[in-house]
């Protein structure tokens, strides 16, 4: 038979385990009510699963609902990104060249669900990458070595269209896209180098000649004019006596005195007969 001491000992056991297993209930009811609310911060969607298969639903910013142990949640980004991408092909006359393409984009937020299906959150080297390289060596293709420097904004605008078709189809939005850098192989560069250097001589030369031309037209127009002045004003004298007019002229400018001539030359308005 049991004594006093036992008995009250067992009680406190039993006291202890129902603690204990109420601790544990509350803290799995604590975990379980926790884990069924999911925070979705701004910029952002969450996928939902059930047991790992992708679901319908597409949870928005803010607290969500979801079924604690049943549903798990991938959270993906809707915001603006930027990839940097460097591809290699051949121009429309065979040159090699490399092009570094940046480009702005972001995953369309209603088809979240869809993407996460098919790539999971690969969808940068999956997709977007592969879509890059494709889109430039179509673009590339059509114009040669020369045209995509001298063109490069009509390049862009083929690129940036054919990258947003093939996009499109993953649900994946371009924003933006910049050719950022051409790059040829050296052959290519002394030839253009060579090029410009010949061109920009022969627009010196040219301006050279165009200066030597405008000089000869001044020259010739200013001698024009003295030959006129001189014309006009020998027909004055003409007009007014001729030699007696230029005499009487240099008679009223006289100071009076006589010029002295080592050579004994006589005075030009004197007539000393």
């Amino acid at each position: 038979m049991e004594n006093t001491y036992e008995i009250q000992n067992k009680k406190e056991v039993k006291k202890m385990i129902k603690r204990v297993l109420l601790c544990i209930v509350i803290f799995l009811g604590v975990i379980t009510l926790f884990s069924s609310f999911t925070i979705i911060t701004a910029g952002k969607r969450g996928v939902v699963l059930n047991f790992g298969a992708v679901s319908n639903r597409i949870m928005e910013e803010g607290f969500n609902f979801k079924i604690p142990y049943f549903q798990t949640v991938k959270k993906l980004d809707i915001t603006i990104q930027k990839e940097e991408v460097m591809a290699t092909a051949a121009s429309k006359d065979l040159q090699t060249v490399s092009t570094k393409i940046a480009l702005n984009y972001h995953i369309s937020a209603n088809q979240v669900n869809i993407l996460w299906q098919s790539v999971r959150g690969e969808y940068k080297s999956v997709i977007i990458d592969p879509a890059i390289q494709e889109a430039i060596k179509a673009s590339t293709a059509k114009y040669t070595a020369e045209e995509l420097i001298t063109k490069r904004s009509e390049v862009k605008d083929v690129v940036k269209l054919l990258l947003s078709e093939r996009l499109a189809r993953e649900f994946i939005i371009v924003d933006e896209l910049s050719i950022v850098d051409f790059d040829f192989s050296k052959s290519f560069n002394d030839a253009i180098e060579a090029k410009v250097t010949a061109e920009q001589s022969a627009l010196a030369a040219k301006n050279k000649l165009e200066q030597v031309k405008f000089e000869a037209e001044q020259r010739i127009t200013q001698a024009k004019g003295e030959a006129e002045a001189i014309r006009i004003q020998a027909q004055a004298i003409q007009n007014q006596g001729g030699a007696a007019y230029v005499n009487l002229k240099a008679i009223e400018k006289w100071d009076g005195k006589t010029p002295i001539y080592m050579l004994g030359e006589s005075i030009p308005f004197l007539n000393i007969k």
